[in-house]
């Protein structure tokens, strides 16, 4: 498993990747104080900045480590998360092609669905 906790995933906890097999990728976050909301759930631009940065790990890693770019990233929210909540973000390599990489994911608690993504990053020349 690979910790991410450089730029700016360390102003957000950090989150940690771990490769399944070629297609398939997971990462994990735990829900902290400073990534609530005022109702006391899951920010929404923390879930999308944790499905971006595990879902930007994923592609680069299928583009052979070159680096990666989102040029599309949708959510849906779906259930709330509190502090403390262990997030488990499933990620599926859709497609791969020269330039770009098509992903989807879904982030769970130990209880839920919390959100899915879906989206497109450019593969960059080295």
């Amino acid at each position: 498993m690979e910790e991410t906790k450089s730029g700016f995933s360390k102003h957000i906890g950090g989150i940690t990747v771990k490769k399944i097999n070629d297609s398939s990728y997971e990462f994990y976050a735990e829900v902290k104080d400073i990534n609530l909301n005022t109702a006391q759930m899951a920010h929404g631009g923390y879930l999308c900045s944790i499905a971006d940065t595990g879902m930007g790990n994923a592609a680069h890693r299928v583009a052979d480590n070159k680096r990666c770019v989102t040029i599309s990233l949708e959510m849906k929210f779906i259930s709330a998360a509190s502090s403390g909540q262990k997030l488990t973000g499933k990620v599926k390599i859709q497609k791969k092609t020269k330039t770009l990489v098509f992903i989807t994911c879904e982030i769970i608690n130990s209880e839920t669905t919390v959100a899915t993504a879906s989206g497109v990053w450019k593969i960059l020349k080295s």
